[in-house]
């Protein structure tokens, strides 16, 4: 299975933001938008960064609460991981493992066209298990 095939049936929409969002504004957005993280793009909406809530977590962590009023951009990573739609669930799990990455973002031809969380391919992986015992089953009983 590929990374299409999981943007096909998820969506393909992606929530994003400018950098200087401040880091209190995208945690509210994170809340309202049921997601956990938000690619930063710049005004070519070409991508920035990508944050998630354990980023936002983390400064507050260190900073306190003054972190709040900061720029994403200030904590934002800039190093995004990235994949296309033709890249196999296995390599985007042993991605995410390898990174510690929760979100991979998918680009086709320098475009954003997605973005797969690890629920996203824990689902996918669990669908495939579910398929393959069910093919199983129908050749044993055939």
């Amino acid at each position: 299975m590929s990374v299409k095939a999981i943007l096909d049936e998820k969506g393909r929409d992606v929530i994003t933001v400018g950098s200087q969002m401040t880091i209190q504004e995208a945690a509210k957005f994170l809340h309202k938008n049921h997601i956990g993280a938000v690619v930063i793009v710049d005004a070519s909406q070409r991508i920035g960064g990508i944050l998630a809530e354990r980023d936002i977590v983390a400064a507050i962590a260190k900073q306190g609460a003054a972190c709040l009023e900061k720029p994403v951009s200030s904590i934002m990573w800039s190093n995004v991981f990235r994949c296309s739609e033709q890249t196999t669930v296995d390599e985007v799990m042993g991605m995410m493992s390898a990174k510690r990455a929760r979100h991979i973002v998918v680009e086709e031809g320098g475009r954003l066209v997605g973005i797969i969380s690890i629920g996203d391919v824990v689902k996918s992986h669990i669908r495939a298990i579910e398929q393959e015992a069910e093919q199983i089953k129908a050749y044993i009983t055939g």
